[in-house]
């Protein structure tokens, strides 16, 4: 597999999975395919087409006569390309689906087609819902609870229709929350990380309460890369970590590295359908030699750092118009009053 297309490739996980590959494989060449909406980014891949490696494609997964193009060219396919924003799925779910679902549908078709090596498709845990208890197992049914894990659901099910129907190789990793470098500044982290640099309140969903396990982005990559090379085909693998904390705790963990006053926390209505937790058994792809080498302090430290020097790329984005709209939408009418504990 020495030649790959990465499909959302200009995103977070996607663009640090290509710096990955580009890394660690001298002999590895990548095509990228993404559409660049909102959260697509050509500065997350600066400097990789120098090396001659990389090569950018502006497009859509849905456009077949491209995928068609591109599929002739390479040996496996690594599908990032999504909607991954749970927030923007309960405003607009119709995007969700036409990506996530029919978008799949056209690359699988495609791969099909040109006999591709290996088809990968990258989920989420969301699909398994609230976890109240326990663990997740690969094998646990699906209970998503918004429409952007509903749509990633819909696409593993059709993926893995393609192995047992067609043969297609495909192998699927379900991710766990994943922080680091490149992440637009809706999720989570990057949202407290970056507010707090601004001095600006830091939105809490409800009371804080609803737990995630945190995942390092290059561990994640990692995992990601085992499974495309060693998963078996029809199988899919957890990628997560058992490091579980609090939204409240998340905060306090920001605003304490980055020296700002607890004042800055600012509770918000929460969100509809909120998980209120997620935890992934990873014992599969621990029988693969994979498990995470940060420690949740190493990968929040190594996250403020990246935030803080290169504040010219996040200010970019915040300073859009598009996003101030959001993000108005999203926090300014659901403010409940701040806490000073």
């Amino acid at each position: 597999m020495n030649t790959l297309l990465v499909t959302g490739g200009a995103g977070f996980i996607g663009s640090n999975f290509v710096r990955y590959l580009i890394e660690r494989y001298p002999e590895c060449r990548v095509i990228v395919l993404d559409a660049l909406t909102y959260a697509g980014n050509p500065a997350n891949l600066e400097g990789l087409e120098q090396t001659g490696r990389m090569e950018f494609i502006h497009g859509n997964i849905g456009d077949r006569t491209l995928v068609d193009t591109l599929m002739k060219r390479v040996d496996a396919v690594v599908n990032f390309a999504a909607e991954s924003h749970v927030d923007r799925s309960i405003l607009n779910a119709d995007t969700f689906i036409e990506t996530n679902i029919r978008g799949t549908f056209v690359l699988l078709e495609s791969a099909r087609q040109h006999e591709i090596e290996r088809f990968h498709q990258i989920s989420t845990d969301e699909v398994y819902g609230d976890v109240p208890h326990g663990s997740s197992l690969e094998t646990d049914p699906f209970r998503p609870r918004s429409p952007y894990a509903s749509s990633k659901a819909g696409a593993e099910l059709l993926a893995l229709s393609y192995y047992t129907t067609y043969k297609l190789p495909v192998v699927i990793t379900r991710g766990g929350n994943t922080i680091g470098p490149y992440q637009y500044p809706e999720k989570v982290v990057p949202v407290f990380i970056t507010n707090a640099l601004e001095d600006k309140p830091l939105p809490v969903y409800g009371k804080g309460t609803a737990v995630r396990s945190y995942l390092y982005v290059e561990d994640h990559c990692a995992g990601i890369d085992l499974t495309l090379r060693k998963g078996q085909p029809g199988e899919a693998y957890n990628i997560g970590t058992a490091f579980e904390i609090s939204g409240l705790t998340l905060v306090d963990r920001i605003l304490a590295g980055l020296g700002k006053p607890p004042s800055l926390r600012q509770f918000v209505t929460d969100r509809p359908g909120h998980d209120l937790r997620y935890s992934l058994d990873c014992a599969k792809i621990g029988t693969l030699g994979w498990k995470p080498r940060y420690s949740f302090d190493e990968m929040i430290e190594r996250t403020i750092r990246w935030y803080i020097d290169h504040e010219s790329w996040w200010r970019a984005i915040k300073n859009d118009q598009d996003y101030q709209t959001y993000y108005r939408c999203q926090y300014h009418e659901r403010t409940q009053t701040p806490s000073t504990s």
